[in-house]
């Protein structure tokens, strides 16, 4: 068996690194901002969540007791630029709640990451991919996330087969990869960079740097589909 230092998993993180060069995430000042940041990323792109934020700060309700405080209405108009602004309200306010109710960030960073992953999954409107993204990048946890770009990248590949759920997924990449989260947290940035520069639902095979050992891009090469 492979080790996991020479697994077709790291080589293709060293080649996205190579290529597309650290992406040093995750945007946020504070680990509630990037816990907020991950609940709104939801059906958007980043650029709308930053603007959505910056209504918080500017309102000062940037924090779980204000945020609960705030009316629904006002809330969700400041919400607004990040799209589904009146469900995120809701999904917001449950997460603060449940948070506050928790005992906030240093009671929750006393929890294992299995309890408290099985806590977030339990808070309203948070699913798989933001119980990880908030365990990884807020609670610094080595948890792999995955998303619709690792589906597509990693299926094209030829690593994984389409239409794996996401906890199996997730095993197979914290399986095949030494559990670090510094390590996650840049291959799940590379994996998004790369899924919307090069290997896009209609893929730019041609120029991509996985090209060479991608499934499918050695049959664009052909003409074959």
């Amino acid at each position: 068996m492979a080790s996991k230092l020479t697994s077709p998993f790291e080589r293709v993180y060293q080649q996205l690194l190579d290529c597309h060069g650290p992406q040093r995430w995750w945007p946020g000042d504070s680990p509630f901002e990037v816990m907020v940041g991950a609940i709104l990323t939801q059906n958007t792109n980043w650029s709308n969540v930053e603007k959505a934020i910056a209504n918080l700060q500017e309102q000062e309700c940037l924090d779980a007791s204000q945020i609960l405080a705030c009316k629904d209405a006002s809330l969700a108009e400041m919400l607004r630029p990040s799209g589904y602004f009146n469900i995120k309200a809701k999904r917001l306010k449950a997460f603060c709640r449940w948070y506050l109710d928790a005992g906030g960030f240093k009671e929750l960073s006393g929890r294992d990451t299995d309890e408290l992953r099985h806590a977030l999954l339990h808070v309203h409107g948070i699913g798989p991919e933001t119980a990880d993204d908030i365990l990884l990048y807020a609670f610094q946890r080595p948890v792999f996330v995955i998303d619709a770009y690792t589906h597509r990248i990693f299926s094209r590949f030829g690593l994984i087969e389409e239409g794996l759920g996401y906890e199996h997924l997730r095993s197979i990449f914290e399986e095949a990869l030494s559990p670090d989260v510094a390590r996650y947290n840049e291959y799940h940035a590379l994996i998004v960079k790369h899924g919307k520069d090069q290997c896009r639902p209609k893929p730019r095979c041609a120029e991509c740097c996985l090209k060479p050992d991608c499934q499918q891009g050695n049959l664009a090469g052909t003409g074959i589909r």
